[in-house]
């Protein structure tokens, strides 16, 4: 269907959906590249105001994505919760952007219609927002999820504990497991990138956590976050796999080029799901995504990033995750070239995941070669959190040693933690408490004498 708007005398025609949500995207480096971005700011204000008026409805009829070539798209219509749109279903894209601003849009009413919003719909609504808009409707999004404790509460903000290291040396890994705790990180989980594939090391390491956790009794969960095919093949030899891990891009094509289809998603969730390692709930799956994934394999099928980006997390919906992050500037300047368009890109990333009823996080990062500083990833922690994102990295000193890029840091939690007084996951903060490393506030406890007993117990 073509979509056409005038302004002045110049009418500007859009051949189809896909090229309306991709003139309407604010400009970034990676659409620039494809070949999807507006040619002027004229085009892409045309863009917006005929995407305002299209239908929701017309989502459910026109797929940016042929359905009968992918896999994704035939998840994304065939999984669309019909009763759950039916509130919703008279509104067009403008009149959805007000309805999410206004006070009828409340946490339990977003809850209910999490199912029926397709990612299409998310990408293309986030396109007419400033940035405080996006910011506003994330914070009345409430996405609560279980393993061995409870992540996504209100008021509460976790962090993912990352200890890497460029030889996956079991003490320095160990070592900055310890930083990270005696600062209060970890109860997303810790989650180790390993540097070698080798289902010997991955296995290893898999123990190191598995036995960190169960000494001390830590309420959290561990993750190697290798390839899926690993983790199964380990699962089948009895390691000690608690959460199930994955990168997954929006298209069938770029999943391929992962190794991966949902047919396997699936097989993995029910290995992972029969080791009934969770004690206060079973989301056992663990997502990363990034906008420009697709297009670095070619297979972007002439779709804007962040559209696609929406569409990994109707994949990752499908298996009901503890955890989902977007990495958002470790693609690199060809895709988000600066400080601006990572800023842009985290807040929509975030308000796409939290509207389509994920518990969405944010690696808040940027690799060196990037126009972009760690005053940017300040702005955007504290943007996200003000947002209510469900969870940020914690990488000692916020530089990753084994990945070369900068990320969030454990004392950068602890800054968003006192301005917004954030709390850990629960059953976490308890686990601090009793352990002598947070006060009765829940603070951490700055020179307490517990913490040489408590490193030589890690350490031991």
């Amino acid at each position: 269907m073509v979509y056409r708007h005038t302004i002045n005398s110049t009418v500007h025609v859009f051949d189809d959906l896909r090229m309306v949500l991709a003139r309407a995207s604010p400009l970034r480096s990676g659409d620039r590249l494809a070949g999807t971005a507006a040619d002027s700011a004229e085009e892409m204000i045309a863009a917006r105001m005929a995407l305002a008026d299209i239908p929701l409805t017309r989502f459910l009829h026109e797929a940016v994505v042929a359905y009968e070539d992918d896999e994704v798209t035939r998840l994304i219509i065939d999984s669309h919760d019909a009763a759950a749109f039916a509130p919703i279903a008279s509104l067009t894209v403008g009149g959805f952007r007000d309805w999410l601003l206004s006070d009828a849009a409340t946490s339990e009413t977003l809850r209910l219609l999490s199912s029926a919003v397709t990612p299409e719909m998310a990408a293309a609504v986030s396109k007419l927002m400033r940035n405080q808009d996006l910011i506003l409707v994330a914070r009345k999004c409430q996405v609560t999820t279980r393993f061995r404790n409870t992540i996504g509460l209100a008021g509460r903000m976790s962090t993912r504990l990352q200890p890497n290291h460029p030889f996956d040396d079991a003490r320095a890994i160990t070592a900055s497991i310890l930083d990270g705790l005696l600062l209060g990180a970890g109860d997303a989980c810790i989650g180790i990138n390993p540097a070698s594939d080798d289902p010997a090391v991955i296995g290893a390491l898999l123990r190191l956590l598995d036995e960190l956790i169960a000494r001390l009794k830590i309420p959290t969960q561990g993750c190697v976050l290798t390839h899926i095919t690993t983790t199964l093949d380990l699962i089948g030899k009895r390691f000690p796999v608690d959460l199930v891990f994955q990168s997954v891009a929006g298209t069938e094509a770029a999943n391929r080029s992962f190794g991966i289809d949902l047919a396997l998603l699936k097989q993995a969730r029910e290995a992972g799901l029969a080791q009934r390692r969770g004690t206060v709930g079973d989301n056992i799956m663990y997502f990363e995504t990034g906008q420009g994934s697709a297009l670095s394999a070619n297979a972007h099928h002439g779709v804007d990033q962040q559209t696609l980006e929406a569409r990994a997390y109707a994949v990752a919906r499908a298996y009901e995750p503890l955890l989902v992050n977007s990495v958002v500037g470790f693609i690199g300047p060809e895709y988000l070239y600066d400080g601006k368009e990572i800023i842009r890109a985290g807040l929509e990333d975030h308000f796409c995941g939290k509207l389509m009823g994920l518990p969405l996080g944010v690696d808040i990062c940027y690799t060196n070669h990037a126009e972009a500083d760690q005053d940017d990833m300040d702005n955007l922690l504290t943007l996200l959190a003000a947002a209510g994102v469900t969870f940020i990295m914690g990488v000692p000193g916020a530089d990753d040693v084994m990945l070369n890029y900068q990320s969030t840091s454990f004392h950068d939690a602890l800054y968003v933690r006192d301005l917004l007084k954030l709390r850990r996951a629960p059953e976490f903060d308890d686990w601090l408490q009793h352990a002598g490393l947070a006060d009765a506030d829940f603070r951490i406890a700055a020179g307490a004498g517990q913490l040489p007993d408590f490193a030589a117990r890690l350490l031991a």
